[in-house]
């Protein structure tokens, strides 16, 4: 298909000393002839602002690690190193309208209790201590775990490592995620911090994946749950590991992702969030997929493995910790470094938004006879 504007359809006005000082009247009006900016407000197809990046784990870690020198949890609320996208740094975006930084907290460090209108969740990239309390529920969390913070949760975090202790203890980072910067763009922001500063537990530590984790069992009575977020607020690697290895068995998987899994809600097999779900995929040993492209952002993180993704062009290499965007709309492919071990990559993204709203569509990168299949909602 041929993108020119200069066809019947598109706005191609040819402008005129009467038209700009039509165009000044407007302007004191504080309107404007849409004509003039139709084709930018309305592109042939998305035209994102954000581009690929990749924010390298070692080289950001030695300054993660500083925070926990310069700054108490107390004073920064929440010691994060933000990760930004050099096009979106006026909204706070990692891409798209999506956020993700690092929070980094010591042993035996507990930050307060808040909640906001933003979703949130996390993926543990190194500790063993970590702890998050979610409406009441605490949660016990390590490396390469997935845990969810609804919106509007009272929340809190800490690190029940004890420094000097008979374990080794010592910091905890994990990866966030939130949908701040669209609820901003919607101009829904709420934040409160909590009235005791800190909260109560309720029930015994982990109660979510005791109840909601068999995976394969739907508690008796569940279906009194009507909450639009998932039960189960915790997602352990090791399960999410050995059904990837198990999926393998049985399938080829994606052309394009390799064998990929959604976290889902058990109870509905919906994401698990409204505005955001989250993926744990694995490549194996030597594998490399074809390039395909969808409307929506994703942030992905190198869970195990190395390898290389190709993301609008651009060559990634990454390795463990490693974290990299693929801006809307674009191309991406991703291959195994390895001949003799698997990789696996978390990643999270917009998608059910884009579903809710009817914008979701899919495309392969055309084939060797020129077909491109297209497969809208």
């Amino acid at each position: 298909m041929a993108y020119s504007d200069d066809v019947l359809g598109r706005a191609r006005v040819t402008e005129t000393a009467e038209l700009g000082a039509y165009y000044e009247q407007l302007a004191k009006l504080e309107a404007g002839a849409l004509w003039t900016i139709a084709n930018k407000i309305e592109p042939w197809y998305p035209q994102p602002q954000s581009v690929p990046v990749k924010w390298s784990y070692a080289e950001l870690r030695p300054l993660v690690l500083e925070a926990l020198r310069l700054v108490t949890g107390d004073d920064a609320g929440r010691r994060v190193v933000a990760l930004y996208n050099p096009q979106r740094r006026d909204i706070a975006a990692t891409v798209g309208l999506l956020y993700s930084g690092l929070q980094i907290m010591g042993p035996g460090e507990s930050m307060t209790a808040h909640r906001h209108q933003a979703a949130a969740l996390r993926f543990v990239i190194e500790g063993t201590g970590a702890w998050t309390i979610v409406d009441g529920q605490k949660l016990k969390v390590g490396p390469r775990d997935f845990a969810i913070t609804p919106n509007w949760t009272w929340h809190e975090h800490g690190n029940e490592g004890i420094e000097g202790g008979p374990d080794p203890a010592g910091p905890v980072i994990w990866q966030d995620g939130l949908d701040i910067p669209l609820v901003n763009a919607l101009d829904a922001p709420f934040y409160e911090v909590h009235p005791d500063v800190y909260q109560k537990q309720v029930g015994v530590t982990n109660s979510s994946l005791y109840t909601y984790g068999a995976g394969q069992l739907r508690p008796f009575g569940a279906d009194t749950w009507h909450k639009s977020h998932s039960p189960l607020l915790a997602y352990p690697w090791e399960p999410t590991y050995e059904a990837l290895r198990n999926a393998a068995k049985a399938s080829d998987g994606s052309p394009y992702d390799g064998i990929i899994m959604e976290y889902s809600n058990p109870l509905t097999g919906g994401s698990v969030m409204p505005t955001m779900s989250a993926h744990m995929q694995l490549l194996r040993a030597g594998e490399s997929t074809s390039a395909h492209r969808q409307v929506g952002s994703k942030i992905y993180t190198a869970a195990k493995g190395s390898g290389t993704s190709i993301v609008a062009g651009q060559r990634i290499d990454w390795t463990e910790g490693d974290i990299f965007c693929v801006p809307s709309w674009a191309w991406h492919e991703h291959a195994n470094a390895s001949t003799s071990d698997d990789a696996c990559l978390f990643s999270f993204n917009d998608f059910p938004v884009m579903r809710a709203l009817g914008f979701w569509r899919e495309e392969a990168y055309p084939d060797n006879d020129g077909h491109q299949p297209v497969t809208p909602n």
